[in-house]
């Protein structure tokens, strides 16, 4: 349970970040709002807090968080910016959260 939890937990992670990261995107190269930084420095605040709430050392984490955080930029490419992703994205997305899961799985004590 703690796993599924701590997954679920970096998904949340990764779409706070990706966001925080998006909205200046908009703002910076597509024209977008200045306003649109308000909610970007909110979902940068709310990335850096959820990553307190993770179960172990802060490196373990950060490294761990890692693999999910590229499966989730994959599905934000795919959903979001309407590209449609190859195998090689999706192959290294895999990679990663394997390697993710390696780091989980052995160094984690559930």
């Amino acid at each position: 349970m703690l796993i599924l939890r701590t997954v679920a937990l970096f998904v949340i992670t990764a779409v706070a970040e990706i966001v925080g990261c998006y909205l200046p995107y908009l703002w910076l190269k597509k024209n977008g709002s200045l306003g649109l930084l308000i909610p970007a420095l909110a979902s940068l605040a709310l990335f850096a807090w959820l990553l307190t709430l993770h179960p172990t050392a802060s490196g373990r984490t950060y490294a761990a968080y890692g693999g999910v955080y590229v499966a989730v930029a994959m599905a934000w490419l795919w959903k979001v910016d309407r590209v449609p992703v190859t195998v090689w994205d999706v192959t290294g997305a895999a990679v990663t959260v394997v390697g993710m899961g390696i780091i989980v799985l052995g160094g984690w004590k559930a």
